[in-house]
């Protein structure tokens, strides 16, 4: 109780922290150690103590105000602990209060720190009269006002940590020293201290992790069907194979390192390959996990769906090649009812039924045109007596009509009756006018075959005597690659292939040739996206696109398969022929976005210098993305670019034949031969040939 106190020389303390830390603070000595006291906190204890009686703490403390009475100074009683405080004794110490004249209660928690200031505060005012009398709140309301300043403060500070700590990797240390200067920051600290701000922090950083580690999940579950895809696309290897058994299969195979990455330690999102965004291989006890074993069942299902499909696919053809009901231009809607059962139904769409039945349909009118015709030759003293160069008449074609009508070959044709009356009046057209191009059979009429024939053994008087070069390999195979994004590629690669024959094999102009098929959907800077294999050459690249997104796509593959090229010996991917389409979306898009699509299409084939293809009709080959003719225009642009290479002979600083006299001139464009010298320099001119390396010659 005494108001006069000696110190000399002792550290003044500012807060907790600096307890046992004293030299990692400012160090500030009390002046001359002499203090006047002028005032007194009188406090009490109002929590439940152990072993402690409150009536005789409230005796002692009564004792105790007797004695600070004396000195006439001003007095606050202060209640501590209320945040754990005992509703009687807080009212008892009320009540001793306001038995003494004038003397304040303040309630107060140091560890919630409510109401601190203002028994300090309260204090200041009874020694300062000159201040304003401070308002006294009682502990609830107080800690309500505090839960909500620190709420707010809060809110602040976490805001403030969002915007500076963007990757889980910073540090405390760091970030703190950035933040220093921050309001957001120091008040936080000044009400909840910096042990609760840097467990925000690490808080904040544990989500970013946990973000981070997700989308690295993702994308590797992402990869995951594609590496399936890749590497055991064979349901007889593993129709029966548990998801631990694949595993071990997976190591063996030759490309397992190109997708999966075994890491020394484990669980993969503990260790350093979850920051390296540069590898996107997939860890390899990711596999472990449920997602994974799910996705690797999916894989399984899928390949016994596909196979359940094909099997589906198959058996309607056998259905459609032995039902007799099927004849010649029956339509679909006539004929489904004698060919489809039950399980039809549940395995395919019955949209791909209608194109299996029409490429069958076009076969079954094919083969029976080709009756049709050799049953014309049969009777062909039928047309002798018909007026040269004039249209038979209704009783003349009547006649003809009821000589043939008997026979089973003119009865396969009655569904399409306008196109028999067509091909009686050609085979008319042909009696009097044989010639190569009115031949049923062209192209493959005996008189072309000859023609050609000959064309491909004329050979230099020079060469006549060299052994004939060996045939090229690859002139009856098409090796095609097929770009787009989402499914573009494979949907249309399947398509091509339900148009080829069972050995995969596809007619052009009446020609078989082997049609190899490369679809392509993801970077194709990675090996397994790569335009060229070893063991796959490309003739040609089909690009489709149905957005904005997947035409960017096409663009950026080109242009960095171009890129890949420059500077290599084997670059002919710089020269590689190009088509780029625009396939139907599945709906009906507005014109508006089709006509924006078709021009974005049109600049950007500009760009490359490859052909445009605007997109099929609606309705035109029963939902494909692209119709058989197209497809048929883009192989025979392919062949045609392989015919003008072979034709351009060998490259820079090969050898020619030395037959100076010997002018030969073949048009690029159309194929004419010439033998005259003045139609040489317009050819030049109209830049349509080139000069051969020794300019004895143009092609």
């Amino acid at each position: 109780a005494a108001t006069k106190l000696a110190s000399a020389e002792k550290l003044m303390y500012f807060c907790t922290d600096q307890l046992g830390l004293e030299q990692d603070f400012q160090q500030k000595q009390m002046p001359d150690g002499k203090l006047l006291v002028d005032g007194f906190l009188l406090c009490v204890d109002v929590s439940r103590g152990m072993n402690r009686n409150f009536d005789e703490q409230l005796k002692f403390v009564s004792n105790l105000y007797n004695q600070l009475a004396k000195t006439k100074k001003p007095m606050v009683v202060v209640l501590t602990k209320c945040d754990e405080g005992v509703e009687r004794y807080i009212r008892d110490a009320h009540a001793f209060a306001l038995s003494k004249k004038n003397l304040q209660v303040v309630e107060t928690s140091a560890r919630s720190n409510v109401n601190i200031d203002l028994a300090f505060s309260t204090l200041v005012q009874l020694i300062d009269k000159s201040r304003g009398k401070t308002k006294i709140i009682p502990y609830f309301e107080a800690l309500k006002q505090q839960s909500q300043q620190i709420a707010a403060a809060k809110d602040k500070y976490e805001w403030l940590v969002s915007r500076i700590v963007k990757s889980h990797n910073e540090s405390w240390a760091n970030v703190s020293r950035k933040m220093q200067a921050s309001p957001e920051y120091q008040d936080y600290v000044y009400l909840e201290g910096t042990q609760k701000a840097k467990k925000l922090f690490l808080q904040h950083v544990h989500r970013l992790k946990q973000e981070h580690i997700e989308r690295r999940r993702k994308l590797y579950l992402t990869k995951l069907p594609q590496a399936f895809e890749a590497l055991i696309p064979d349901l007889d290897e593993i129709d029966r194979l548990s998801c631990a058994k694949a595993e071990r299969l997976l190591e063996a195979k030759p490309d397992f390192l190109k997708w999966f990455v075994v890491l020394e330690e484990t669980p993969w999102d503990a260790t350093g390959h979850v920051d390296n965004v540069e590898n996107e291989r997939i860890p390899f006890d990711l596999l472990e996990t449920q997602p994974a074993e799910q996705l690797y069942e999916a894989h399984l299902e899928k390949l016994r769906n596909e196979r359940k499909r094909a099997e589906m696919r198959r058996a309607f053809k056998e259905n459609l090649e032995t039902s007799p009901f099927i004849t010649p231009g029956k339509p679909w809607e006539e004929a489904r009812s004698f060919i489809m059962n039950e399980d039809f139904y549940l395995w395919l769409e019955e949209s791909v039924y209608m194109d299996i039945y029409g490429r069958h349909q076009k076969q079954l009118i094919e083969r029976a045109k080709e009756d049709f015709q050799e049953l014309l030759l049969e009777y062909s003293e039928l047309f002798y007596e018909l007026e040269l160069d004039a249209k038979p008449s209704k009783e003349k074609m009547g006649v003809i009509q009821e000589v043939l009508g008997e026979e089973q070959r003119f009865k396969a044709l009655q569904k399409l009756q306008a196109e028999r009356d067509a091909l009686i009046l050609k085979h008319i057209h042909f009696v009097y006018h044989p010639t190569k191009e009115t031949c049923p059979s062209c192209p493959l009429c005996v008189d072309s075959r000859v023609e050609q024939l000959l064309g491909s053994r004329l050979v230099r008087p020079s060469e006549r005597n060299q052994k004939n070069p060996p045939p090229d390999p690859n002139i009856d195979r098409i090796n095609l690659v097929i770009l787009g994004k989402d499914g573009l590629a494979r949907e249309l690669a399947n398509e091509i292939r339900a148009l080829c024959t069972n050995d995969d094999k596809f007619v052009i102009e009446g020609k078989m040739y082997e049609l190899s098929l490369r679809p392509i959907e993801g970077n194709v800077r990675l090996p397994v996206n790569s335009f060229q294999t070893p063991t796959f050459q490309p003739h040609g690249c089909l690009c489709l696109y149905n957005s904005k997104e997947s035409l960017s796509y096409v663009v950026e593959s080109i242009e960095k398969s171009r890129e890949a090229t420059v500077g290599r010996r084997d670059n002919h991917l710089l020269h590689l022929p190009l088509t780029l389409v625009l396939v139907n979306k599945r709906g009906d898009p507005s014109g508006e976005t089709l006509h924006s699509l078709i021009q974005q299409g049109q600049q950007m084939a500009s760009k490359l210098q490859c052909v445009f293809l605007d997109p099929a009709p609606a309705g035109v080959g029963y939902g494909r993305s692209i119709n058989e003719k197209q497809i048929s225009q883009v192989l025979k642009g392919l062949l045609d670019s392989k015919r003008n290479l072979s034709l351009a002979g060998p490259g820079p600083g090969a050898k020619e034949p030395a037959d100076a006299d010997l002018r030969v001139v073949m048009c690029l464009m159309c194929g004419d031969p010439f033998g005259a010298d003045d139609v040489l320099l317009p050819l030049l001119q109209s830049q349509s040939c080139r000069p051969s390396p020794c300019g004895g010659s143009v092609l």
